[in-house]
């Protein structure tokens, strides 16, 4: 990775944050994005004291017009665009019952159409170097779960967008990788939208006893190193995906209990 040029949607925390210092202690040559000015800055200000060489960008995914304006900033300072993670996302915690459809909408905008966006303006540079395209999905990519309406919806959208682009680029090259990393101790959670449209702000689960965002970026570096097709993190992981494709009635059970466990 040594040289590569790393756009990192949602750089300024959590599993992004923590991606740009694993590629970037590499040799990458990173840029974050993000909308909060300050975040990125303050991120930016972080790593570079670590030596890593990296920018920012401030931009909103879910707008086409935000990632046009980003890929021709890094071909500007960089030269290129090797790799592209689409990292920005969120979260959302409501029954579809009571959610206010906008809320929906609002995520299937970012974590699908962010990712569309953002593919389509960085890709024809990745296509020349032969480079990398990266999906970080979810276990909610593969089965839906529960109070999890838009961001299950969306995640299954992005599993089929990455698949779609594996195939027609099978014979240019270009690796893409769908990364989903199961219950991670970052953020998203305390950022997840309720039925109206605002932030939980609190974390339904013991964050303690997950995976941390370091250990994530690391699995994710190496699937990108050795170019691998999918990534599915942690034994609930990959027992909930496998018991799914086996037995999906028992699986509606389980994921209708354990979530059900949670607060509220």
């Amino acid at each position: 990775m040594k040289n590569k040029v790393v756009i990192i949607t949602g750089g300024s925390s959590g599993i992004g944050l923590a991606l740009a210092e694993k590629f970037g202690s590499e040799g990458s040559k990173v840029l974050i994005t993000g909308r909060n000015q300050e975040s990125l800055e303050k991120a930016v200000t972080a790593l570079r004291e670590k030596g890593i060489t990296i920018s920012a960008f401030q931009a909103d995914v879910s707008k086409e017009a935000d990632n046009k304006a980003m890929a021709e900033a890094a071909i500007q300072q960089y030269g290129t665009i090797d790799i592209l993670i689409n990292n920005a996302g969120v979260s959302m915690r409501a029954l579809f019952t009571e959610v206010d459809l906008a809320v929906v909408r609002s995520v299937m905008d970012i974590n699908f159409y962010g990712a569309v966006y953002a593919t389509r303006y960085c890709l024809p540079e990745i296509i020349k170097n032969k480079g990398s395209v990266i999906g970080i999905s979810s276990i909610a990519g593969f089965r839906g779960l529960p109070g999890r309406t838009g961001y299950s919806a969306s995640k299954f959208a992005l599993n089929g967008f990455l698949e779609v682009l594996r195939t027609e680029l099978l014979k240019t090259g270009v690796h893409v990788l769908t990364a989903c990393p199961g219950f991670t101790a970052s953020n998203i959670r305390m950022r997840a939208l309720t039925k109206d449209g605002s932030a939980q702000g609190k974390s339904p689960r013991v964050e303690e006893n997950m995976m941390t965002a370091s250990e994530c970026a690391g699995h994710i570096y190496k699937a990108v190193v050795k170019r691998k097709r999918t990534l599915i993190l942690t034994g609930q992981g990959k027992f909930t995906v496998w018991l799914n494709k086996l037995w999906p009635s028992l699986a509606d059970k389980l994921v209708y209990n354990i979530m059900a466990r949670e607060p509220e």
